[in-house]
């Protein structure tokens, strides 16, 4: 079984980095998703992609993944990088194009 070993982005909709410190033990899909002929709804009969697991740190998220017998693909994390900006910056004369409001 195939597990994935990751730690979540925030969201687009939040501005600080809560919830994003812990690690997140996701299974992979076994089986592939069919279309049902009725309704024409995706199903799968694999439960288990439902599944998922948080830890406070990688070392347990691998640990986890190792005790019980799971092949596992850690991710790492993008780091951010933060430019450093100046409200007065938007004012220089070294500006390249045109500020207008």
């Amino acid at each position: 079984m195939q597990v994935r070993i990751f730690q979540p982005p925030k969201t687009s909709m939040q501005s600080g980095r809560a919830r994003t410190e812990r690690w997140v033990v996701e299974f992979e899909p076994e089986t592939a998703r069919q279309v049902e002929p009725l309704m024409g709804w995706t199903s799968s009969a694999d439960t288990k992609t439902q599944l998922r697991l948080w830890f406070d740190s990688k070392d347990e998220a691998i640990a986890y993944a190792q005790r019980k017998g799971y092949m596992y693909s850690l991710e790492q994390p993008h780091e951010r990088r933060i430019t450093p900006k100046a409200y007065a910056d938007n004012f220089a004369f070294k500006r390249t194009g045109r500020w207008t409001h």
